[in-house]
């Protein structure tokens, strides 16, 4: 929790995608290695002495963070570079309903 309200001010999280999609996900591709059982689907994860499933898994997990946040980081700069991202402190302050949307408070 104290990692959230460092990033208070710069991260713009307020639904908690990232803490429960990528680590959510981190950890459950990870846990495969780990509690995997011969009987289950013939592969034996870390617990029970199989050693090569856990790599497997971690090596899956990096390539798909590393494809995610480059991925992202490519579209976010080229929509930045068209569009923009952010709006104006003014326009977040008064509300992007009525900034962005024209929307009233009738």
């Amino acid at each position: 929790m104290r990692f959230l309200f460092r990033l208070e001010h710069n991260w713009d999280e307020s639904l908690d995608a990232w803490a429960i999609h990528s680590v959510g996900g981190v950890w459950g591709t990870i846990a495969i290695g780990i509690f995997a059982v011969p009987a289950i689907g013939g592969i034996s994860g870390l617990i029970v002495g199989g050693t090569s499933q856990i790599v497997l898994q971690i090596v899956g997990v990096l390539a798909a963070v590393s494809f995610a946040f480059f991925g992202t980081l490519i579209l976010a700069k080229g929509v930045d570079l068209v569009f923009g991202l952010r709006v104006t402190k003014d326009e977040e302050y008064v509300g992007l309903d009525i900034s962005q949307h024209g929307e009233t408070l009738n």
